[in-house]
């Protein structure tokens, strides 16, 4: 009986020194990397990235050459880039797929997989700029509002309603017709929808983290902060905000492939990123036309299909991330 008693015990001291004591930031990693669609989602991300950041470089062709047959001769002409298109010459401009061009050329003469990589550059970084200027701003009135209360949160919870009352698609023309009379040139448009884009967006954000603030303050280790008498910055940003880092991961991921969406759909209503520059939304643009989304699937199908992988990746790792960051979550 003994000799079972210290065979049972040496056991359970192998076991316990085998034991690895995970940080909580392991245990987010290792439940988020269980989930097979969030790995899925994090891999066309990567693989999205790489080919909109790299792709350019190894493409033969540039963001606005421009190609177009001859009636003539029957032969592709290159044009230098900058060039008049096509379609104001009388020519053809609209090639099929080939060896040369995998996805064929669009109806000024450009390569459709080229404008591809320039066009997910913009979709891309609108995504990332206007998610970092929500998070930033949001966080930071959501953070005041609910550590100090009282006329300070009823301040910043009425500009919330406000933002929130904010018609965004008929702002959004208005702005686009402000900027047109006021002649901004078309590669700074993007800039100015991005900040608006994440002025707007941040009042959502404040809502979350106001109430994720107000429950935490209550809590025992921040009655402690307060009898230590640190700064209140010290105690907003070292023991509050980064409580709320769950949440806030999850509006980000959540919101990324939303804000993707939305520049896409103020691209094709003409408010985003102007011609000749291209875009993922703009680029769908061209549907139209009943010719070309009869004739020339090739033209507009495949940044259509760009925008459903990344918006639908953004949405898995969103899940994902959630399901992370979930203490009940033990598979």
């Amino acid at each position: 009986m003994e000799d079972m008693q210290t065979k049972n015990q040496q056991e359970q001291d192998e076991f316990e020194q085998n034991q690895v004591i995970l940080t909580p930031g392991q245990l987010v990693a290792k439940r988020f990397f269980r989930n097979k669609l969030a790995c899925v989602g994090l891999g066309i991300i990567i693989v999205m990235v790489l080919f909109c950041a790299i792709g350019p470089f190894f493409s033969p062709y540039g963001e606005y050459e421009i190609f177009y047959i001859d009636n003539e001769t029957g032969k592709e002409v290159r044009m230098a880039e900058g060039g008049v298109g096509g379609s104001n010459m009388g020519v053809n401009v609209k090639a099929p797929m080939s060896s040369k061009h995998w996805l064929g050329t669009d109806a000024d003469g450009r390569d459709v997989l080229t404008r591809i990589m320039y066009g997910g550059r913009i979709s891309l970084t609108v995504g990332i700029v206007v998610v970092v200027i929500e998070l930033i701003t949001g966080v930071l009135m959501g953070g005041i509002a609910g550590y100090y209360g009282g006329a300070v949160d009823m301040v910043i919870m009425r500009l919330v309603e406000i933002f929130n009352s904010i018609p965004f698609i008929p702002l959004m023309l208005i702005i686009a017709s402000v900027m047109f009379a006021a002649g901004v040139l078309p590669q700074y448009k993007i800039y100015y929808i991005m900040g608006v884009m994440g002025i707007l967006y941040w009042a959502g954000v404040a809502r979350l983290v106001r109430g994720q603030i107000l429950s935490l303050r209550e809590l025992e280790y921040m009655q402690a902060a307060e009898a230590t008498g640190i700064r209140t910055s010290r105690k907003i940003l070292k023991h509050l905000i980064p409580n709320v880092m769950p949440i806030i991961i999850l509006i980000a991921t959540m919101d990324m492939g939303g804000v993707i969406l939305t520049e896409s759909v103020l691209s094709y209503l003409g408010v985003g990123i102007a011609w000749p520059y291209a875009s993922w939304g703009n680029m769908v643009d061209v549907v139209n036309q009943s010719v070309i989304l009869k004739n020339y699937v090739n033209i507009w199908l495949p940044p259509g299909i760009c925008i459903l992988l990344t918006v639908l990746a953004w949405n898995f790792i969103g899940d994902g991330m959630r399901d992370a960051f979930d203490p009940r979550m033990k598979r």
